[in-house]
Formats: C-alpha cells, structure tokens, sequence
C-alpha cells in the first residue's frame, strides 16, 4: 500500500508539474482571448440567463430548464472540494494557494464556456429529455468514437467511483469529528441514502438538487460572511497574505511557491471542474433556444463556486491560526477554524452542511457516469450494475484513508482534463461560428435562436433543425 500511494504522487506530481498545467493555461488562454474575454464580458447575459424558462423540444415538451442544469452541474461542483479541498490546499500549499485556485476559476471560464457550448450543439434526444457531453462532440464533431468511448470510461471511473469515495470520505470525518460518529454506521447510511437516488432516474436527480444546492450554498456563505464580519479589520491583511505567499514574497511561505501553485490549482479544478469535461453533460440536458446560454450559465457556475464558496472557506481557515498549530489538512481543518471563530455550533453546521454539500454531490456525480455508460451502450443490465458499484465506492470511500482517495482523484481527473482540453481545442472551429452567431443576434437586439443552418460543416447534429423541422 506504500508503494501504491508513492507511485500515485509521483505520477500527479509529473502530469501537475508539466502536463496539465501548460495545457490547462495554453487553452484557458487562447479561448479567453479568442472569445474577447466573453467569460467577463457577458457575466450580465448570465444572471439573466439563469431564470429563462426551459424552450419547447422536438417532443414538443418541456424540458429540463438552464437554472435545473445549472443545478445538477452545481449539484457535482459545490461539495467537499470548496470545504476540504480547500483547506486541504492551504494546508499544503499555504495561503498563496488560493490566489492560484481564482487563476484557475478566471481562465478556467472561457474553457468552461466552449466545452458547455458543444455538449448543447451535439446533445442527442433521450425520449422528451436531452443527454450528451464531451464524448458526443468527440464521436459527432471530430468523427473519433473511440476518443469519446475513452473518455467515457474515463469519467465513469473518475465520477462514479473515485470522486464519490472523496465525497464519503469527508462527510464520514466531519461527522466523527463533530459528533463521535462511527464511520462505518455513516457509510451505511449514506450508501442508503445515495441508492435511493440513483435508482430514481434523472427527473429524480434534478428535484433533490434544485433544492439543496441553492440552500446550502447561501447557508455556507451567509457563515463565512459571519466571520468575515467579526473579522473585518483584518480582511486587508489576509488579501495581502493570499496575495503575497502566492508569488513567494510571504517569508513564512517562501519555500512553498511551487506547492502553492500545483495545490492551488489541482484543488480549484477538483472544485471548480472548468474544462475537464464534466459540466457539459449536465450541459447538454437543458432545453435552451441557444448552444451558447448554457455555455455561459455554466460559466458563471465556476465563478460562484471557485470565486463565492471557495474563497468563503478559504476565508474561514485564515483568520484562524488553526491551519498554522493543527496537523488536520482536509475537512477537520476547517471545522477546527470555524470552531475558533464562531464556538462549538459552528462546526456542528459544517458537519451537517458538509453531508448536504457531498450528498448533492454524489448525485451529480452519478448522473455523470450514467449518461456515459449510455454513450457507450445502453444496457440496462450495465447500468444495474453501475448503479450497484456506485453504493459500494460510497461505502469504500467512508471508511478509506483521507490521503489516497485524493490521491486517485487528482489522478483521474488529470487523464480527463487532458482529453477534454484536446478535444474542444480541434473544435474551436466549430465553437467560433456558434458563439458569433449568438453575439450577432445579441447585437441585433434579439433573443438568440440557433440553427444547424447557421453554421456550414457543422458536421452531425441530431437536434437544432430549420424552424419547419421544431414546429
């Protein structure tokens, strides 16, 4: 087992160091300003974007709306990422980590917003309802099914499995942490708890998600401005701390400039997810009038995340000295940071919002796997089986060590941000057309509607037919 969690760091170490970082800011980049800082431009367009009523489909239905996809991608990115995997990163890179994690959400946005605008272009029909994902524009767009089969795998094993497993195990220590809780009696809980949901379907998914999401994540908030609030006076000099340690120039941090950065952004894209392909399957679900909405309602998804919930923990863990006298680096640190600010309440709430947090998680985090397993076969036996090993990894991940399950995250998630990267950089071809067909319409004053017709070697598109074809 040693050997096994040194081998896994040393290959996250190689793929952070020199393979993930240069791509993820070679293409958050180049999409940034390609796309004329639209990730900043149109932040406005996205507030309003996120109350428009879902559009009639083919089916003539209604299908999921922007704010219920928005949602269910919130749902997988709003969990143990923003309150342990933050603290995890402060507690390993230092405070200058979390300057690195709002790098990642800021470039991460233009990525975020091309990967989220294809999964609408190539979404397929599922009966009145919609799916797709990164593995549909890589078999329709680039005509590569095996590309798409690969990173179907890819996601199923990284959200199904792994990033379960992290789930469970931050909601298992929080709880013996605050409470004296077995992990094992709350492992078994939760893996009931989680089957009742996966075994729902979809339409299941969504009416857990619209709930808890929006709820927990301005509980979450309305604490940290607590504390923020007890502790304004010294608001200026954490900034400055944050600020200074990221670049090295904090002599308490001075030697951690490299781990700042690698846990910084492996942190901010475990919470965030921009550009690893995962929020355009949730993406591809809703029933908009135009690719490029969802594009951008996904956008300011990694925003509030990285730049709202994120920063609130990190605000919680610095103005305490907890993460300076305790050798606690995942979600003990942050509770032990709340307790000194606020009492013994507090982190009795940031057990409970924890399995809030993680439990939505779960759930986005399975319907990531399910509409890939689709992708790949639609067996019903399969997706029993799916649904089973789901439970089981929530089981595994309760009672497993905090250091390996993060681990093999970090490692999947890797492999599927390489791919995904790739992917939407060969079809910026087509992003390009779409995002400037909806800026004309803007521009013209109208609301945005898209045809295939609009873009020529669109290549295979199963839904946004000529006028005639929706009637």
């Amino acid at each position: 087992m040693n050997w096994f969690e040194s081998s896994l760091q040393s290959v996250n170490t190689f793929m952070y160091s020199y393979l993930l970082i240069v791509l993820l800011v070679v293409v958050g980049v180049f999409f940034t300003f390609k796309t004329k800082f639209i990730q900043f431009r149109l932040i406005p367009d996205m507030f309003k974007l996120l109350t428009e009523k879902s559009s009639n489909n083919q089916s003539g239905k209604k299908g999921v709306s922007s704010f219920q996809a928005f949602t269910i991608s919130a749902a997988s990115r709003i969990g143990t990422g923003n309150i342990a995997g933050v603290a995890t990163a402060i507690a390993l890179g230092g405070p200058g980590a979390v300057f690195w994690m709002w790098m990642v959400a800021l470039i991460g946005g233009a990525s975020a917003l091309i990967e989220s605008t294809l999964a609408q272009v190539y979404k397929v029909k599922d009966g009145s309802l919609y799916r797709g994902g990164p593995a549909y524009y890589m078999e329709k767009g680039l005509k590569k099914r095996w590309m798409g089969i690969l990173f179907a795998v890819v996601i199923t094993l990284t959200y199904g499995f792994v990033f379960n497993a992290v789930q469970a195990n931050t909601i298992t220590i929080a709880f013996k942490e605050s409470f004296g809780t077995d992990r094992v009696v709350v492992g078994i809980i939760l893996s009931i708890l989680t089957g009742i949901i996966v075994f729902g379907g979809l339409k299941r998914i969504v009416s857990v998600t619209q709930i808890i999401v929006p709820v927990m994540a301005i509980a979450y908030i309305a604490i940290a401005l607590m504390v923020v609030i007890l502790n304004i006076s010294e608001i200026p000099n954490i900034l400055i701390l944050i600020i200074k340690s990221a670049f090295g120039f904090e002599e308490a941090f001075a030697g951690m400039l490299g781990a700042a950065i690698m846990n910084g952004i492996k942190r901010g894209l475990f919470s965030n997810e921009a550009g690893i392909g995962s929020a355009p399957n949730a993406a591809a679900t809703a029933a908009v009038s135009h690719p490029v909405k969802q594009g951008l309602i996904q956008t300011l998804g990694v925003f509030i995340d990285t730049l709202l919930v994120c920063t609130s923990t990190a605000a919680i863990v610095l103005l305490s000295d907890a993460y300076l006298q305790s050798d606690a680096a995942s979600v003990n640190l942050t509770q032990a940071s709340l307790v000194s600010n606020l009492g013994e309440w507090a982190g009795i709430f940031l057990a409970i919002a924890v399995f809030l947090f993680a439990y939505s998680t779960v759930i986005g985090n399975y319907y990531y796997g399910e509409t890939n397993i689709e992708f790949i076969k639609e067996s019903k036996s399969i997706l029993l089986v799916f649904r089973i090993l789901v439970v089981a990894f929530v089981m595994f991940g309760s009672v497993a060590k905090v250091q390996i399950v993060w681990d093999l995250a970090d490692l999947f998630m890797a492999i599927m941000a390489i791919i995904n990267l790739l992917a939407i950089l060969m079809l910026w071809k087509v992003a390009k057309p779409v995002i400037n067909d909806y800026l004309d319409q803007r521009k013209k004053g109208k609301d945005p509607v898209f045809y295939k017709k609009n873009v020529p070697n669109i290549g295979e598109v199963e839904c946004w037919g000529d006028e005639e074809e929706n009637r």
